[in-house]
């Protein structure tokens, strides 16, 4: 089982204080990040990456937003998926303006709040001790849900150094349960769904690449990730109980995402299929940045287990996602 997490990232001497850990830190803060951690004043403004990323699931709908700043500029998304038509039925894109329509507190569970703002359109999430609020405000659809945010089950905290990076932080949510109200265009749903955060920042290097799985219900979760933190981050919220993973292996087509993706863990304790329903896609090329990202809605089938000594449990039709993300950022 996982440690407590220190309720600062560094010790009282600047040392990030690696690891993985239950809960969520009250600050992610690196003003006193010990030397052999920093770079000069240009290498972190350009480098310093933070986002804050919220999903919502349910049998009708998936949805999905996040607001990213990149140091230099910063960006956002947000998109409906009908999963019983089987395709995005609302979608946003903007990228911002640096310093002014993009605000992300460095508090990732308590006190947290990512803000976007361009003209008429608005994102805003917010989080205290009890409870959470999101609000997307679009010409052609809206989006607004809120839920408590008192967790049986902790969220899970990891402090790593990332490949090209000095160091990096992530809190990722369990699930928590929400209503939330979704109209686009004359259509208007008002639904029960699970929604879960990432809230991330950190220095990371000019290039980075991921994948990524992520799937919640109340008894059965999991953040799966390979790449630039390695096994870091990966973990399985089972009954009650967080449980760190090994690495992940993900086999998939990726000039073909919308096909079957296979997940295993080296521990032996993931075995899933994950088949798409659907997949978010985008490809951006700004020449001093790229961005090559595809985030398949669907669900996931197959088995977890808590150890090698405990039974299985089956794992039948899970709604989430998967990612297969390149930045050069």
């Amino acid at each position: 089982m996982l440690k407590p997490v220190p309720p600062s990232v560094c010790d009282q001497y600047g040392q990030p204080l690696f690891g993985r850990y239950a809960g969520a830190p009250d600050q992610i803060a690196y003003d006193r990040l010990d030397a052999e951690y920093r770079r000069s004043w240009w290498w972190e403004r350009t480098h310093r990456k933070h986002w804050h990323y919220v999903a919502l699931a349910s049998d009708e709908l998936f949805c999905a937003m996040a607001i990213v700043d990149v140091g230099w500029t910063n960006t956002a998304f947000a998109y409906v998926f009908d999963r019983t038509a089987k395709r995005l039925i609302a979608s946003y894109s903007r990228d911002g303006i640096p310093g002014l329509t993009a605000r992300l507190s460095d508090h990732p569970a308590a006190g947290a709040f990512a803000d976007f703002k361009f003209g008429r359109e608005s994102m805003r999430y917010e989080q205290d001790e009890y409870g959470f609020k999101l609000r997307l405000i679009f010409p052609e659809w809206e989006l607004e849900a809120g839920g408590e945010s008192l967790h049986v089950v902790p969220g899970m905290t990891a402090i790593a150094r990332p490949q090209g990076g000095t160091v990096h932080t992530t809190y990722k949510s369990s699930a928590m349960p929400c209503e939330a109200g979704v109209r686009v265009g004359e259509r208007f749903w008002k639904l029960k769904m699970i929604a879960s955060t990432d809230h991330s920042l950190g220095f990371l290097a000019r290039e980075t690449a991921w994948q990524w799985a992520s799937a919640h219900s109340l008894s059965l979760g999991w953040n799966l990730q390979s790449g630039y933190l390695g096994e870091q981050e990966n973990v399985l919220w089972l009954d009650g109980n967080l449980i760190p993973l090994g690495a992940v292996r993900f086999q998939f087509q990726a000039e073909q995402p919308e096909q079957a993706w296979l997940i295993t863990s080296e521990d032996g304790l993931i075995d899933l299929v994950f088949q798409p329903e659907g997949v978010r896609a985008e490809d951006k090329n700004l020449i001093i940045a790229a961005s090559r990202y595809q985030q398949p809605i669907g669900v996931f089938n197959g088995r977890v287990r808590a150890a090698k000594d405990k039974p299985w449990r089956e794992v039948k039709n899970l709604v989430g996602v998967t990612e297969n993300h390149f930045s050069r950022w």
